[in-house]
């Protein structure tokens, strides 16, 4: 298995390319999603992909201020979840859709015991936002 570490260096966010992440990893997106404004955020960015939207756009659509905005973002961004990308004076941020992907491996890789017909329930609700 290859693993990359992520960009911000922190020392338990290693994402295998196999799709799977580690435990840590995990722990620390949950965490991250645990508290309703960050999931709200996180939400937002995963329907305005691709595209992302700008940090005060996010803070006004959601009615927080600024300043506790960037805190949450800087979290979500931590966790894998969200990344960045400055466009002139804005910074743009965007649902990490490859981390989404590996949190949802993550909690479904074991699903149904090696039953995968058991799965197809699943499967189908997935597939029309997918």
């Amino acid at each position: 298995m290859i693993y990359q570490q992520a960009r911000d260096n922190s020392v338990n966010r290693y994402i295998c390319y196999a799709g799977y992440m580690e435990i840590d990893s995990a722990i620390a997106a949950l965490g991250a999603l645990a508290q309703g404004t960050r999931l709200d955020v996180f939400r937002l960015l995963v329907r305005h992909e691709p595209t992302g939207l700008a940090a005060g756009e996010i803070a006004r659509q959601l009615d927080v201020p600024q300043n506790t905005m960037s805190a949450h973002l800087g979290i979500l961004a931590r966790a894998g979840l969200v990344r960045s990308e400055r466009h002139s004076r804005s910074i743009i941020y965007r649902a990490d859709l490859g981390g989404l992907r590996a949190l949802t491996l993550f909690l479904v890789k074991d699903c149904c015991a090696g039953s995968p017909e058991l799965c197809v329930p699943l499967l189908a609700e997935l597939a029309p936002c997918c």
